[in-house]
């Protein structure tokens, strides 16, 4: 097994990394920001190093500071959590070159699934549906209008290098294509680097669900079940589940198989998600993308399958077997996911402050991964999300009943939060009947 391990995140995933590799005896190392000294991760590690100012470029995109703190600190692996430098494959490559450990998939299969249109088409060889869309990006806009009216209306237009939702719109008609292809292809080309565009059939009433798969060691691709995330606002997840009340056992069938194939069409190693659409009315599912990492998500997976995925992907790349038997993978009781945000509940803009208040709920199948504490400050620099309350139980009807009392136990001032919105999403009948779609929260509002 690793012996230490440098974390190169922070919030509550580093949290949530450190926790893990201090329970199974490997020396954790945080690297943080200015911006992020007194935060709870960096106590909590066996040794942390500063590695910049709070702009993410200077710190937890900088990779040459990484890897220094990496050196300086002995540290035999790093694990990149998510967002930040996880899919960055040169990133990957770098670490391994340095003769570093990388918690994660190889750098080709991050190449591979990184570009929307390459995926789009390795995953279609591999017998993976996919939704009616291009193959090529459309070089232009003449080339897009064209497109779009052989797939027929309405149309997503998408950033080929995308990820997360960002760099998405949507196109009804001619008119709203010449305007949306402008405005993603000039974003892309801001926050990726790469203006490519493609261009897919849009489903108006969908519902979005994942799987959650893992490379092993010996070369097998597992799948550990599937995730319900259509609670969306602005294409960024807000609820997710698992089981999904939406997924037959046949369906499941299905899902869990071509996620495997997905996954074998690049060799896949570590932890990783094959994102679908569900079309509700038909049963039919198109792949999305991969996720090449670990997810915000994990947790629900984590109680249904009684595994801890982080203690997983440290096995995988120590070459060693499971903690499970991959024959034999058996989910129990149901878990939900809400994603705890410094944002207005209604608007769903961000709201960064110093917390004056931070009380936790507990009780069974409670449980809390949160990046802060009272006295800390939630700055403008980073993500939003100040926790994930994660309930679970044998139901999904006893679930939904702990979470309702969980988010009324859980106190938080200071910054704006969405505890609100969980507690009116949690009285809604079209969540709480489980036949809801990625359209729900604009419906709410």
């Amino acid at each position: 097994m690793i012996e230490s391990l440098l974390v190169a995140n922070r919030g509550e995933i580093a949290r949530r990394i450190i926790r893990t590799a201090k329970r199974l005896g490997i020396r954790a190392i945080a690297v943080y920001s200015e911006a992020d000294a007194d935060l709870p991760f960096v106590a909590e590690a066996d040794e942390a190093v500063l590695i910049g100012p709070p702009a993410p470029a200077q710190s937890y995109r900088n990779t040459e500071a990484i890897l220094a703190a990496a050196k300086s600190t002995g540290a035999q692996a790093i694990h990149p959590g998510y967002g930040f430098l996880s899919e960055n494959a040169e990133f990957a490559r770098t670490v391994e070159s340095s003769g570093l450990i990388w918690v994660g998939p190889g750098a080709d299969a991050i190449t591979a699934m990184g570009d929307k249109i390459n995926a789009r088409n390795l995953m279609a060889a591999a017998g993976v549906p996919v939704a009616p869309g291009t193959t090529d990006p459309a070089a232009d806009l003449d080339a897009a209008v064209t497109a779009a009216a052989e797939i027929g209306y309405p149309v997503m237009v998408k950033a080929a290098a995308g990820g997360g939702g960002m760099g998405m719109g949507v196109a009804v008609d001619e008119a709203a294509l010449r305007t949306e292809y402008d405005k993603v292809r000039a974003f892309a080309e801001r926050m990726f680097g790469d203006g490519s565009v493609l261009i897919e059939r849009f489903f108006p009433r969908v519902r979005h669900v994942e799987v959650q798969i893992l490379g092993l060691a010996d070369g097998r691709v597992v799948a550990l079940g599937e995730r319900e995330c259509s609670v969306q606002r602005r294409n960024q997840k807000l609820v997710e589940e698992s089981p999904s009340p939406a997924v037959s056992p046949e369906l499941r069938s299905r899902l869990l198989a071509a996620a495997v194939r997905a996954g074998e069409a690049v060799s896949y190693r570590n932890a990783g998600t094959v994102e679908c659409l569900l079309d509700p009315a038909t049963g039919e599912f198109f792949f999305l993308e991969m996720n090449t990492r670990l997810q915000v998500e994990h947790p629900v997976t984590e109680y249904v399958y009684g595994i801890d995925l982080v203690e997983e992907q440290l096995r995988v790349a120590s070459g060693l077997a499971p903690t499970f038997d991959p024959d034999a993978l058996t989910p129990r009781g149901h878990a939900i996911e809400l994603r705890i945000n410094a944002e207005d509940p209604k608007r769903f803009l961000p709201g960064p402050g110093k917390v004056t208040t931070w009380v936790e709920p507990t009780g069974e199948g409670v449980r809390v991964d949160s990046g802060y504490t009272a006295g800390n400050t939630v700055t403008p620099f980073y993500d939003s999300l100040l926790a994930k309350l994660v309930i679970s139980g044998a139901t999904r009807d006893e679930v939904l009943e702990r979470a309702k009392g969980a988010v009324a136990a859980f106190q938080i001032a200071g910054p704006k939060n969405n505890l609100p919105f969980f507690a009116e999403l949690l009285t809604n009948q079209e969540f709480l009947s489980g036949a809801y779609d990625t359209g729900i929260v604009s419906r709410m509002r």
